[in-house]
């Protein structure tokens, strides 16, 4: 019985050391963050993540320095974790809202507002959340116009035509001739009748600019 409690004592003091690493290594990361030192911050976080794998703060953190080193897909890959393995309403809600923010940075616009979305969801009054919403909306609308109320309605139609276009028999060369050729004798004609009329009326030609 004795060396069983010893046993257990000796257990604690191993998880309270493994905890007081976790938390070390967490104000160092920190430290570079807020220096710019990324590279250094992601080293510090890894090492509380592997003290302690369910410290969300340790995950949170390196999600965070792996998204402003460019690493996107990796950022996106710690994110969603922290989403799907989280309780905290709080942190669900800043994940969504980064997942939302790197989604933006790499034009995955749907994906981005749906991140945005979700993360109202979890808190409702973050107003920078929904002003991100708002921006990620208005940049959709952009690359995607509203098609036509015309369109919209009779998308056939719009084929049809098309299709008529395309199917309309080119004119061969000698018809282009031939059809030039008209036209001449028209402006021909004009030019003489035009004539006759000054002529009469003794009108004079038109000046040049």
């Amino acid at each position: 019985m004795k060396k069983c409690f010893l046993i257990t004592i000796f257990f604690l003091v191993a998880l309270l050391a493994k905890s007081q690493d976790d938390e070390k290594a967490i104000q160092k990361g920190n430290r570079y963050y807020k220096q710019q030192q990324f590279e250094n911050a992601t080293v510090e976080y890894n090492k509380a993540v592997s003290a302690n794998p369910a410290n969300t703060t340790a995950k949170f953190n390196l999600a965070n320095s792996l998204q402003k080193q460019g690493k996107q897909d990796e950022a996106l890959k710690e994110f969603s974790a922290l989403i799907e393995k989280s309780t905290e309403k709080d942190l669900k809600s800043k994940s969504y809202y980064n997942k939302g923010v790197v989604l933006t940075q790499q034009k995955k616009l749907e994906e981005s507002i749906e991140a945005y979305k979700n993360a109202l969801r979890q808190n409702p009054d973050d107003k920078e959340t929904r002003e991100n919403l708002q921006k990620a909306l208005l940049e959709l609308k952009k690359k995607n116009p509203p098609k036509k109320k015309e369109e919209k309605e009779n998308p056939k139609k719009k084929q049809q035509e098309q299709q008529k276009k395309q199917q309309q028999p080119k004119m061969s060369p000698k018809e282009a001739e031939q059809r030039l050729k008209l036209l001449e004798q028209k402006e021909k004609d004009v030019n003489q009748r035009l004539q006759k009329e000054k002529s009469k009326s003794g009108g004079g030609q038109a000046k040049d600019w």
